[in-house]
């Protein structure tokens, strides 16, 4: 049997990620939330940015009430950025969740591809506008964007529009690109253009 891969001890790219993905479900039958928070560290502020907003992104962000829920995850996640937490603080409920090792792994084969991809295209622009004051106005922006997305559940998917851009925030700080964080940002101002063009 092979022996499981040692995971990056400092991840700095999305392969780096799924390399400790791949190790946790190397070493247990499954795998929980909390774990996986555990060994990507601060690393993970911006997974849990961008899984929520892809969700919503599906056509689940379709059903009422949803993007509203996502909305609030986002909220939590990025205040504890704000706030600089060194480590992120997961709900018991959701940390005690967990997938089995097997259907992690097959995910992280199937994801690995377009990491690969992502991490050639995006990653070490402008690498000092993800850190710092910066990536504290980025989970700033995040928390005003998400609180925009509840009035917006009155018209069919334009929520979509303000967690797109925290989408691209939140794959900014997953590979330390600021020149993805400047496009975020540009996103962010056409989301709320968006907002005052529905809403007055």
């Amino acid at each position: 049997m092979p022996s499981c891969p040692i995971p990056p001890p400092r991840p700095e790219s999305l392969g780096d990620i799924l390399d400790c993905m791949s190790a946790l479900a190397c070493r247990d039958e499954r795998v929980a939330v909390e774990d996986m928070v555990d060994v990507i560290g601060t690393r993970s502020y911006g997974p849990f940015l961008v899984v929520p907003a892809l969700i919503e992104l599906s056509p689940v962000g379709g059903i009422p009430g949803v993007p509203t829920v996502l909305a609030a995850v986002v909220v939590l996640f990025a205040a504890q950025m704000l706030w600089g937490r060194k480590r992120l603080w997961v709900p018991a409920m959701l940390a005690r969740r967990a997938v089995a090792a097997r259907q992690l792994m097959r995910l992280v084969s199937a994801v690995r591809p377009v990491a690969q991809r992502v991490d050639r295209w995006f990653h070490g622009r402008l690498h000092a506008l993800t850190t710092g004051v910066w990536m504290r106005l980025a989970a700033l922006v995040c928390v005003a964007l998400a609180v925009l997305v509840p009035p917006l559940e009155l018209f069919p998917f334009a929520s979509s529009a303000p967690m797109g851009a925290i989408a691209l925030f939140g794959l900014a700080l997953m590979v330390r690109d600021g020149l993805l964080m400047i496009g975020a940002t540009l996103l962010a101002g056409a989301a709320v253009g968006v907002v005052l063009v529905l809403l007055i």
